[in-house]
């Protein structure tokens, strides 16, 4: 395919999905950037880890699953709940620890759930995603469903032995599980040049055989045609898929603030991330090529802010658990 044939491609394929994948993207942006403004009120009393520079890979894979197909996250987890489909009233419970939210406010923001969207929990421990995942995809291998399982982890993530077992078994067993890793170059305060050998995930996934592409993670389109080659390929019966989404978050490791005054990245660098929004890109690109205007898309932020009103005013008004439930479900 020649240069001129993959931008052809690439132009129709967002004028296909770009400006759903817009909305999807605008709903992260603009509830985390509530959760930031919130977060001071010390009415959240739980850490939150914030995706917000990231929402092109969630919100691209997960708009190529079905709600059958299950999804595994990390500690930074709150955009893959929603790109999936979670239920915005139950997440903004959950942070406030309300009884109303999806994990009956015992989780907090690192553990949610939401099984009817096939969020099936998400787990803090670093890699801990990937296994469960492949446990998942294994299950709808025997049973023949036509199910995939994605796991979304970090960078960290592949310096954990328990990603290369999984990583190993995915291919040894042809198993239909799409390993998506979130390279925004810090595991909290440490460059992933001060800790790896290798370059990058993508290169130790193809050493197990299995197709492995390194592409720009804020690029929602490219995430997009990337990932509908590896839910297709895995539907199919082929096997795994590894896609390495090079991205930033724009804020602190957790918390709410960007963590600048920590001395770990510089304000060069955060700023010319910055400049490479996703969401701003993706719009820029809808406008240029005639998908919509940018009254249309003013329409998308002014329905998406009415929603997580909605939602964080839910959230508050929740009652708290009652003491018996802390020995349910146990």
């Amino acid at each position: 395919m020649t240069a001129s044939d993959t931008s052809a491609a690439s132009l129709e394929h967002l004028r296909e999905h770009g400006f759903a994948l817009l909305e999807r993207m605008i709903l992260i942006r603009q509830f985390e950037s509530r959760v930031q403004a919130l977060y001071a009120e010390q009415e959240m009393r739980t850490p939150v880890h914030l995706c917000i520079g990231q929402e092109a890979v969630p919100s691209a894979v997960c708009s190529c699953l079905r709600d059958a197909d299950h999804i595994f996250s990390s500690h930074r987890c709150h955009g893959h709940y929603m790109a999936k489909g979670g239920d915005l009233n139950r997440l903004a419970a959950e942070l406030y620890c309300r009884s109303e939210g999806c994990s009956g406010g015992k989780g907090g923001s690192m553990h949610i759930v939401d099984v009817e969207r096939g969020v099936c929990g998400t787990t803090a421990i670093v890699g801990g995603s990937v296994p469960i995942a492949l446990g998942a995809g294994l299950a709808s291998s025997l049973r023949r469903d036509g199910g995939v399982s994605v796991a979304f982890f970090g960078d960290g993530a592949s310096e954990e032995g328990t990603f290369h077992e999984s990583l190993n078994i995915a291919a040894l067993k042809t198993l239909p599980v799409i390993f998506v890793q979130e390279n925004n170059l810090y595991a909290t305060s440490s460059h992933v040049r001060n800790r790896q050998a290798y370059d990058g995930g993508a290169s130790l996934a193809r050493g197990y055989g299995m197709p492995a592409c390194r592409i720009d993670g804020n690029d929602a389109v490219a995430v997009h045609q990337a990932a509908l080659e590896a839910v297709a390929r895995a539907r199919r019966g082929e096997g795994p898929s590894f896609i390495e989404c090079l991205t930033y978050r724009w804020m602190d490791h957790v918390g709410a603030g960007d963590g600048l005054e920590k001395g770990y990245r510089s304000r060069e660098e955060w700023d010319d991330w910055v400049r490479r929004c996703p969401v701003k890109a993706l719009e820029e690109r809808i406008v240029e090529a005639g998908v919509a205007d940018s009254g249309q898309i003013a329409a998308v932020y002014e329905r998406v802010n009415g929603r997580v009103d909605e939602a964080f005013a839910f959230g508050k008004a929740s009652p708290w658990p009652g003491a018996m439930t802390l020995s349910e479900n146990v």
